[in-house]
């Protein structure tokens, strides 16, 4: 990419660490406090000066650091990203995020913040935030590099009792005049590592042990050491998740315009479908008027493995009992074609047929060597 180099001093940071929320001792993450603060050190180190260092910090009891920190909570992050920010006339910026996360229904990764409930799941829209700070409403900040250490996890794996809340940033009209750049810690569907005994992510410890002298790096390279670090630990058995990288720089012509992601063991990136894979195997099942019938759901499933089914959650809600089924299914080896021909026995609709087909293959084309691993 060959930027110029940005001055320590025209850089900006936000930086979030959060360990406890306001779920409850079963939310603990013992990690993401001490890692911001590490990320801290870094910058330090590099000349970026510590007012230029904003600091979002909810540590587990006992843990505070000494230095003075802002609250993480859903009021002050929403703040930061639609009044403090966009107002910084810095060249670059800086958003270090380590906390719980989960991608919700639209493949949008939503990023927990501390006074997060079991039925108030407060949260950060990562993809509404990106927009509003390459709109006009940021006339700085020309280049932004954001690393998310945080799980991807699909939001109905995890079965709460309410939805997530709907919020989006405002945004300003559309430019091109911004390079962002986001790191995820996790794929789709990814659970993102963590060890509690040392505090620290799996994902973070590798970012800070890859970072350069230069405070502000070149992202390709970067994501280059850090995805070939992961790939190492996953070749031994100690992870199962892989980095993913999502660009978009009105100089770098790999896809214009837009942004493509990339999976951290890929060989290539392929844009993202307008309807999420996921998303269209479902509502292809939900087409058949099997689906909203509990007796016919019932005769589908005995059609499907017996070890499959003796595991497999089910609800009394249509749309969630078949996400359960096709989540069951797809870990299985052609566990998804096994799903299409119990449905095709029961109705053979060839419309249905046939988009549900191209569905799965389609799906199945999307996870390409990840598969097995979204368990």
């Amino acid at each position: 990419m060959n930027r110029r180099p940005v001055p320590p001093d025209r850089i900006f940071a936000l930086v979030v660490g959060i360990e406890r929320y306001a779920a409850g001792s079963g939310w603990d993450l013992p990690g993401p406090a001490r890692d911001a603060l590490r990320f801290r050190d870094w910058l330090l180190a590099r000349g970026v000066p510590d007012g230029h260092i904003q600091l979002h910090l909810a540590p587990l009891p006992g843990t505070a650091p000494g230095i003075p920190f802002r609250p993480a909570d859903h009021d002050s992050l929403r703040r930061a990203f639609v009044q403090e920010l966009p107002d910084r006339r810095d060249e670059a910026l800086w958003v270090w995020w380590g906390g719980h996360g989960v991608l919700d229904e639209d493949e949008n990764t939503r990023l927990y913040t501390a006074d997060a409930t079991q039925t108030d799941r407060r949260n950060i829209h990562v993809e509404s935030a990106l927009a509003r700070l390459r709109s006009d409403v940021a006339p700085g900040l020309g280049v932004q590099m954001w690393m998310v250490d945080a799980c991807r996890t699909f939001d109905e794996m995890h079965h709460f009792p309410q939805s997530l809340p709907t919020e989006r940033f405002p945004t300003g009209a559309r430019v091109a005049a911004h390079e962002q750049t986001l790191m995820f810690a996790a794929g789709r569907g990814q659970r993102a590592g963590n060890d509690p005994e040392r505090r620290l992510g799996l994902f973070s410890d590798i970012v800070l042990r890859e970072l350069p002298d230069d405070p502000l790096p070149e992202p390709l390279p970067l994501f280059g050491a850090v995805k070939a670090r992961m790939n190492a630990l996953r070749q031994a058995g100690l992870t199962t998740q892989g980095p993913g990288l999502r660009f978009e720089a009105p100089s770098l012509r790999l896809e214009a315009p837009g942004h493509r992601e990339l999976i951290g063991w890929g060989k290539e990136a392929r844009p993202r479908p307008s309807v999420p894979p996921t998303a269209r195997v479902v509502s292809a099942l939900m087409a058949y008027p099997l689906m909203s019938d509990r007796d016919e759901r019932q005769a589908l499933v005995s059609e499907l493995p017996a070890a499959v089914v003796a595991r497999m959650p089910r609800h009394p809600m249509p749309r969630t009992d078949v996400i359960g089924i096709f989540r069951a299914l797809r870990t299985q080896p052609d566990g998804l074609w096994k799903l299409y021909a119990a449905v095709t026995l029961i109705d053979d609709d060839p419309a249905r047929a046939s988009e549900l087909k191209a569905a799965i293959q389609d799906f199945l084309a999307d996870l390409g060597p990840i598969r097995d691993l979204l368990a």
